[in-house]
């Protein structure tokens, strides 16, 4: 029976939340704000990392914007700093260099969800009438 997750994958789910709990309390520039890990790959040979964040902010960000310029190139001066933190916490032999880049997955699915409200409005999936009729057919069960 194959493996549920490989290596690879258990090394970047725990330097996900390492990286996490790093950057939130030991990266001090204010120019980072508040960035979330999405996600972290790892390369098969464990030489790079390349790191998903994303800011919260009320505002809609893409890759250009210069809050998130900003916020990258704090990242990427501090990935030696934290490649050292997440090697000593998770005790690898090989530390991979670490890569951030911005997920605009955050902001892709806002706008998806913003087409679909607007082609199907604010009803309900599914009536009220029609789920309560189900359950009034069904025989009930002796015990």
């Amino acid at each position: 029976m194959p493996r549920e997750f490989s290596r690879i994958d258990r090394i970047g789910d725990q330097m996900q939340r390492e990286l996490a709990q790093l950057i939130q309390r030991e990266v001090k520039d204010p120019r980072v704000g508040m960035v979330t890990v999405n996600a972290v790959k790892v390369s098969r040979d464990l030489g790079y990392a390349d790191v998903y964040v994303s800011l919260l902010t009320t505002e809609e960000l893409t890759e250009d914007s210069p809050q998130v310029q900003d916020s990258l190139s704090v990242l990427n001066k501090a990935a030696g700093f934290l490649k050292g933190q997440v090697g000593r916490a998770m005790k690898l032999r090989v530390t991979p260099q670490l890569r951030f880049h911005f997920d605009a997955l955050l902001s892709h699915s806002r706008r998806m969800d913003n087409l679909i409200r607007e082609a199907v409005g604010d009803k309900p999936a599914v009536s009220s009438d029609e789920g309560g009729s189900e359950e009034t057919d069904k025989p009930e069960k002796d015990v």
